[in-house]
């Protein structure tokens, strides 16, 4: 009943409200195609999200589409590999995008996979020591909460203004429900107790860069990551394999997924520059070919539209030796296939998932 916010929400509402012909994984079908609730609820996608990834959807095909031809005007579905956890702001977000890249967005040729795992580990998520490895990051992330004492003081000061208990403000992590408001220009809320203002926010997000210092210091999480996203990227890789090897594959893989996804896959390819994952962040992997020489491939990793091949673990030295502006998709390959274990001394993603800390 609300009136769009923005002018390119018309027409999207609009087209997401005739999707019955789209084909949709189980429970992803009784989800809504664009936010449609009378007030904004948490974990929801807003209208200014749903813009955000409008305009992503247009980045994308101004370069992918308009000036590389990545899809022809008359695409069909096994073109596309779509896959969204079964989060209503995932399949959204997804909608969104597709809905300006696509040449057309035809209902018909939308196929949605469903991913029930957030770290995308398919049919490989056995892993007791990724599982290890986070409870330990976890540990360590309490750890610095309940030594921060400005932190404390905070958490006890807002859990009087929203009247609940501190223990539980503490355990939930408010610093996504203050971005929500932060990131839409909304004031922060006030009750009888009180208002939460900007002082609160800035010692909650003092802390959170803290905990991003110690983090990558103390290599916990950089382990968890690399473990957790070995399937992600192992699917990946073997995808632009057998592109490379000229058999017939999707040419535009779509995975709609949370900072939890996006987060760990930064830190296991060694992007330790980047921060954590804002609203409507996007990580794309770019296969290119030479032209002179055809078996010749090549990859481009590029975060949130900024070049950040050069960045990773495996290929950051190579530009040093190389006049092209890429990275051999051997590197990548290698990566993903034998250097993810060696720092667990395993030679598999099995071995190392099953091998004890020592």
């Amino acid at each position: 009943s609300r009136k769009p916010s923005h002018p390119q929400l018309e027409a999207f509402i609009k087209h997401m409200s005739k999707g019955s012909a789209a084909q949709m994984d189980g429970s992803l079908s009784s989800l809504p195609h664009f936010p449609s609730h009378s007030l904004c609820e948490m974990g929801e996608l807003t209208q200014t999200g749903v813009v955000q990834h409008l305009r992503n959807g247009q980045l994308l095909r101004e370069i992918y589409i308009n000036k590389h031809k990545l899809l022809p005007s008359d695409w069909t579905a096994k073109q596309l590999y779509l896959e969204t956890t079964g989060k209503s702001r995932t399949l959204q977000s997804a909608l969104a995008l597709l809905y300006t890249f696509l040449p057309d967005f035809d209902w018909k040729k939308i196929n949605m996979r469903h991913q029930w795992s957030t770290i995308f580990c398919s049919g490989s998520c056995d892993c007791p020591m990724r599982n290890h490895y986070l409870e330990e990051e976890q540990r360590r992330q309490y750890s610095l909460r309940v030594k921060n004492n400005d932190l404390e003081k905070i958490y006890v000061d807002m859990a009087k203004i929203v009247g609940i208990p501190t223990r539980q403000l503490r355990a939930s992590n408010p610093i996504d429900s203050l971005l929500c408001y932060f990131c839409h220009n909304v004031s922060f809320p006030c009750t009888k107790a009180g208002c939460i203002g900007m002082e609160h926010f800035k010692v909650i997000k003092r802390h959170q860069l803290e905990d991003e210092r110690e983090r990558q210091e103390k290599k916990l999480y950089f382990l968890y990551a690399l473990l957790a996203t070995h399937p992600l990227l192992n699917q990946t890789v073997n995808r632009l394999q057998r592109i490379a090897e000229g058999k017939k594959e999707e040419v535009f893989v779509l995975y709609s997924a949370h900072d939890v996804t996006l987060s760990p896959v930064l830190s296991a390819l060694g992007i330790t520059e980047a921060r954590f994952p804002r609203f409507a962040a996007r990580l794309v992997f770019e296969l290119w070919q030479d032209g002179k020489r055809p078996k010749e491939h090549f990859i481009r990793i590029l975060y949130n539209g900024a070049d950040v091949t050069f960045q990773t673990s495996f290929c950051k030295d190579h530009y040093k030796r190389s006049s092209k502006p890429m990275c051999p998709l051997e590197k990548l390959v290698n990566f993903v296939k034998r250097d993810m274990f060696l720092i667990f001394n395993s030679t598999s993603y099995y071995d190392a998932c099953h091998r004890r800390a020592l």
